[in-house]
Formats: C-alpha cells, structure tokens, sequence
C-alpha cells in the first residue's frame, strides 16, 4: 500500500506522515528535491534526527547541491526506492511538497531525450528574436509563455530541437495517459484554513531564522556557486539580495506563502481522486477507519 500525502509547506504533512507511518507499519519516501540534498536542512525543514529515529525515512540527504536533481533523475532514483519497498511488502507513505516531481515519479511520464543542444545560440539572440522563433514553430506554447520569461522560452525551444518533426511540445505531452504506474495508492490531502497556514509559515520562518537559517544560507553559497538550480529554494535565495536582515526574513515568508498558493492550486488540478481534509487529526482518524485492514 502507497498512502501519498499532499499539501502545502507548513500544513503539518511531515508529522502526519510520522504517525501514519508507524501505525501501518510502514516507512516514509521522500519527493521533494530539495529535501534530497544533504547541505540543505533548516530551510527545508528536514525532518530531525529524532523525527528519523521514529520510523525509517528515504531519499533524505542523499545527494549534494552540486549534482542537481533533474525531474528525469529524481524519478529514476524515487521510483528504484519504490520497487525494492515493494517488493518486500512494506507499506510506504510518500511526502512531497513538489507536485511536479512527485507526479512524474508515480504517473507514466516520458522524458524528451535531449540530443541536440542549441543554447549557445539562444543565448545571444533578444527576447523578442526567441520568442518570434518559438510562435512560428509552436504557437500554442508560446501562447502560455510572457515575451520577458527567456529561460521557459529557451527550454521550451530545447525540448522542441529534440522533438521529431512536426511534433510540439503540447502534442507530445498529450500523447502520454498520465496514469499512476502503482496500485494501491491512496491520495490524501491536506488544506487547512489560510489564516492558519499563514500563521504556520510566519512561525516556522522565525523559528528557522532562531535555529540559524542564515548561518546555514551564507554557508551554503560560500562553498557553492550560487548559480546552481539547488540552491534556488526559498530561505536561500533571499540571503543573496543586499537588503537588511528584517527585509529578507519578510521575503522569505511572503515568498512562501506564494510557494504555498502555487502548491494547492497544482495539487488540486493535477491529482484526482484526493480525499481532502480541513484538518490533520480529521485524515488521521481517516487512516485508522480505512486502512487498519491493510497492515
């Protein structure tokens, strides 16, 4: 049995997984990205050393910021994990704040196989130059892309340069069934209210910042270069603007509360049959109800 928790940062999933966990008999499986990079801890709230001892948890700290996480490679790695917990019949709990990598780790999702690499010469050409390019090749993807967003307009030309021909990109993504490659798996979700889940983030980022955030951000760039798509996690990136303490801890919370609107609104156009619940007790006692029988 696969239980998979969604929701939003702060909502409460990692201790919610703790207890389902140990009342299934189970472990937890990581799928979120961020959370798989070993010098990356406070600002992801990583689950403590003592949250570790409590059931067995995978895919944490597994791979340093310097080798980034594709969705491709985080998939290959998550669905491996998988299998083998399978195979010995373990009950697995899966928790995630990436929608996008958790979705192409449990649906049937093809990867364009990058072949041919033209971002050199993207890379000298206007925005306007890129975006005229991608209209005459595949005008209903440049519809969804703004004129001023250059790295979606030259990703989007990438995985077109390594399409066949005559395919675009929404073509190829239409061509896929998306259905979950697992049986069993049961999605629960969590959407608390608002006010409460502003109220968590707002709290979690002060405690983050008193358990030394931002020794841990100049830390991390000190030794990486800041380029790097690992370390764009919000609690990170914001130690990189020249503004005074106070301002970055007020961006951190404000980008937060965005990350977690744009999470709600991806779980819940992207994953059907999710039973949703206002409260983290309310799923719990869901658990125990339906799914006692499968231990």
């Amino acid at each position: 049995m696969i239980i998979v928790l969604l929701g939003p940062t702060c909502s409460g999933k990692s201790s919610l997984a703790i207890k389902i966990a140990s009342f299934v008999n189970g472990v937890i499986v990581n799928a979120d990205p961020y959370q798989a990079y070993k010098e990356l801890n406070i600002g992801v709230a990583k689950p403590s050393e003592e949250d570790f001892k409590k059931v067995k948890h995978y895919l944490y700290s597994i791979q340093s910021v310097d080798e980034p996480l594709t969705i491709y490679s985080f998939q290959k790695i998550f669905r491996n994990c998988i299998d083998n917990l399978l195979k010995e019949n373990i009950n697995i709990v899966v928790v995630s704040g990436s929608g996008l990598y958790l979705k192409s780790a449990l649906y049937d999702y093809d990867f364009v196989q990058f072949k041919v690499d033209n971002k050199e010469k993207y890379l000298k050409l206007s925005n306007e130059e890129l975006y005229q390019m991608l209209i005459q090749r595949d005008k209903e993807t440049a519809n969804k892309i703004h004129i001023n967003n250059r790295k979606r307009i030259i990703h989007a030309l990438d995985i077109l340069d390594n399409l066949p021909d005559g395919v675009n990109k929404i073509d190829f993504e239409n061509k896929q069934s998306h259905k979950c490659i697992y049986d069993n798996v049961h999605f629960l979700g969590l959407n608390i209210d608002r006010e409460i889940l502003y109220s968590n983030i707002n709290n979690r980022v002060d405690e983050m910042i008193k358990n030394g955030l931002k020794d841990e951000a100049i830390d991390v760039f000190k030794n990486h270069p800041s380029t790097l798509s690992s370390l764009t996690a919000i609690g990170y990136k914001e130690f990189l603007l020249r503004i005074v303490d106070s301002e970055i801890i007020n961006l951190i919370k404000k980008n937060t509360r965005n990350y977690a609107k744009r999470q709600m609104t991806f779980f819940k156009n992207q994953f059907e049959n999710v039973v949703w619940f206002d409260d983290s007790s309310k799923l719990y006692d869901y658990v125990i109800e339906n799914y006692g029988r499968n231990i």
